[in-house]
């Protein structure tokens, strides 16, 4: 017994002196530091943040090689304990939510076979792409569902996955895993600066509206009485829904599937409805934001395109300063629209909600005569926006007679020759360019030479066959100094304080729509060219983001951005109608705020992108598939066979009540149960989905 007690406690003091000799030869040091990082991580192990799970991550935050707010699972929480444990200032980071992109579930939609395989929607996809027919249709088989660590997805009874945003951390894994990438996470800045693409489940009235509204959503929102929630819907890609719900041209009407049928949906009355109710309601929904940046925009112009502008700046982060040379904001709504469309006070109250939002503005400041491009950019402002309106808003000052330069360099031909017919026109030298200007181009090319200019360069976008004037002129200009660019565009300019230097000119000649400036440098078809003064013919400033121009100053580590007193011009990335993407006056482009102020609306969002990429150092480009008017999308040509219903009639006073009081607005606007009603004809289109059965209308009447 004692020899058997011996042995055994021998055996346990050997193994136990064995252990501490191999704890300290193969003794691995952990940074505490990494330990508590973890600790304070969640544990899910979700991938989220791009490292294999949360000792992965809790390393590189430890060793800095990441950032505390890399753990999007955990949430700000996690962000502050995590940012507490390492002694530094966690920064705000945008909270990001899935969503799904598809409203028909295999029961509703159309289908190529019926599948009986593996319950994942990755194994379905291995068959022609699963069994439905719309090629970004969800499979319905739940692998989101079964791939999320939190439990904040669902099947629900339509066989598509539910949300519950309670209990989601926008990790991204339902997203990495959906083959299809139907359910996709967004957040704030997502939904304002997307675009609707191929790889998407649209509408066609979504596509055709210049402003790129979620239409079907705010009228599904509308229908079930969430008129709140309708705003906001709109409010992401337009800040203006009371002014178009009165004056819109709603293009998105045309397009209607319900013209296949009988009659359009009313889509602008119900978005003047809802923006109406916001109205009186007396309050204003709350408008979501990103994170302060802490970046500084200075926007020209206060008309309906910069006043958005500024709106999706402030929603973007950023503090926008709005620079109107009247005392009012508003521009041609203000200056051109009659009461009798659009009430002053409707107008006003539209703006104040922008201002509100988080944009300033300074009123009587004049481009050109009050400030400068380059004295905002002295004062540290980040960017300059110019979104001065069209050729109608320079003519409601008049025609000047004085040569005025607003831009660095650059002057309007109109403004040019009405000062030379008064005799004021401005000496000209080094070298010249114009852009545009039609049949006038060649006048003016050599207006520009007896003013003094050494060089005069005439850019054209058509090719030389199909210049405006005979060839024998262009010859004749050619032998007195004049050098044409035809098939060409201007793509930027640059400049040195109050002074342009250069202006970068792409040919076109081979040029493949969608094409970004770097792929043109990299085929070598951009050039620097000198210029001094630009003159542009369209009649009308360009829209261009003016931004300081930094060099790397120092050596090596010690090296650091350092801001200069040189600029140049990006131009906003083209839009969906426009028909080529490279250059300023791009070709179906709106050149007026007049011909339709959702065209405005929907290039001052743009232009809001385009300087947030600028400003965060990303490629000023289009997101990539975006559709455009060129672009095929699938699409159906005719309804199964549905109950006619007619479209609501909009309440309007008698003539004899016009004549009563001109000023009284005309159109009164829906009712509730109208709304109601119109909403239940929408179709609820996808793809090549749409709502099947509708509510009769005894039925709605009944209901309501």
């Amino acid at each position: 017994m004692l020899s058997a007690i011996l042995a055994i406690g021998g055996l346990g003091l050997f193994a136990g002196i064995g252990l501490a000799v191999a704890s300290k030869v193969f003794y691995v040091y952990v940074d505490p530091k990494i330990v508590a990082v973890e600790e304070a991580l969640p544990g899910a192990n979700c991938g989220g943040c791009g490292f294999p799970g949360c000792s992965g991550a809790a390393e590189a935050i430890a060793m800095g090689k990441a950032d505390p707010t890399i753990c999007v699972g955990g949430g700000p929480d996690t962000h502050a304990a995590v940012a507490a444990i390492l002694g530094i200032e966690v920064k705000e980071v945008e909270p990001e939510i899935a969503r799904p992109g598809c409203y028909y579930g295999p029961q509703e939609a159309d289908l190529k076979y019926v599948y009986d395989g593996l319950n994942d929607c990755r194994a379905a996809m291995l068959l022609n792409g699963g069994a439905k027919l719309c090629p970004v249709g969800c499979l319905g088989l739940g692998s989101c569902v079964k791939a999320c660590p939190f439990g904040a997805l669902s099947m629900g009874d339509d066989g598509l996955p539910v949300v519950n945003a309670s209990l989601c951390t926008g990790c991204g894994t339902c997203e990495r895993v959906c083959p299809k990438h139907i359910i996709t996470l967004t957040s704030n800045s997502r939904r304002v600066t997307q675009e609707y693409t191929l790889d998407q489940c649209s509408a066609p009235c979504q596509r055709t509206c210049p402003a790129g509204i979620d239409i079907p959503a705010y009228i599904d929102a509308a229908g079930r009485g969430d008129y709140l929630e309708a705003v906001r819907i709109i409010k992401e890609k337009n800040p203006f829904p009371l002014v178009c719900g009165r004056i819109c041209v709603h293009p998105c009407e045309n397009e209607c599937r319900r013209n296949l049928l009988d009659e359009p949906v009313a889509i602008n009355p119900i978005k003047r409805f809802v923006a109406d109710y916001e109205m009186k309601s007396g309050s204003r929904i709350p408008i979501e934001k990103a994170p302060a940046t802490g970046k500084r925009v200075a926007v020209i112009g206060g008309g309906a395109e910069g006043l958005t502008t500024a709106f999706f700046l402030a929603r973007l982060g950023h503090e926008p300063t709005v620079v109107e040379g009247k005392s009012h904001l508003g521009g041609l709504l203000r200056t051109i629209i009659p009461d009798a469309r659009l009430p002053k006070d409707v107008l006003d109250w539209e703006i104040q909600g922008i201002l509100e939002a988080g944009v300033t503005a300074q009123t009587n400041k004049k481009l050109g005569r009050d400030v400068s491009i380059q004295g905002l950019l002295d004062d540290g402002y980040d960017a300059v926006f110019v979104a001065t309106g069209g050729w109608d808003s320079q003519m409601t000052d008049g025609l000047p007679t004085q040569p005025v330069q607003a831009l660095p360099g650059v002057q309007l031909l109109v403004n040019l020759t009405f000062a030379h017919m008064a005799g004021n026109a401005p000496a000209v030298g080094g070298d010249a360019m114009i852009v545009g200007g039609g049949n006038a181009s060649i006048d003016a090319a050599l207006l520009l030479k007896e003013l003094g200019a050494q060089h005069v360069h005439v850019v054209f976008r058509s090719p030389r066959e199909e210049a405006p004037f005979k060839d024998e002129e262009i010859q004749a200009a050619e032998a007195q100094g004049v050098i044409f660019h035809f098939r060409s565009a201007i793509t930027r300019m640059f400049g040195k304080g109050a002074e342009l230097t250069h202006v970068e000119v792409a040919s076109l000649e081979n040029y493949v729509p969608g094409e970004t400036l770097q792929q043109l440098h990299a085929k070598a078809a951009l050039q620097q060219i000198p210029v001094q003064t630009l003159i542009t013919g369209a009649g009308r400033f360009p829209e261009l983001i003016y931004a300081p121009v930094y060099e790397l100053r120092g050596e090596g580590d010690q090296q650091e951005a350092v801001r200069t007193d040189r600029w140049e011009t990006v131009v906003p990335y083209a839009g969906p109608f426009a028909e080529e993407d490279v250059g300023i006056f791009r070709p179906g482009e709106a050149t007026s705020d007049y011909k339709a102020v959702v065209e405005a609306i929907g290039a001052g969002r743009r232009g809001a992108i385009s300087v947030h990429k600028r400003l965060l150092g990303e490629e000023v480009v289009a997101p990539p598939g975006m559709i455009r008017r060129t672009t095929t999308v699938l699409n159906v040509d005719r309804l199964e066979p549905l109950s006619p219903q007619p479209r609501e009639k909009m309440p309007a006073l008698s003539p004899a009540e016009q004549l009563a009081n001109p000023k009284a607005e005309v159109e009164l606007g829906f009712t509730e149960e109208q709304v109601r009603r119109e909403a239940q004809r929408c179709l609820r289109c996808g793809l090549i989905c749409y709502r099947r059965t509708v509510q009769e209308p005894e039925s709605l009447a009944k209901s309501a």
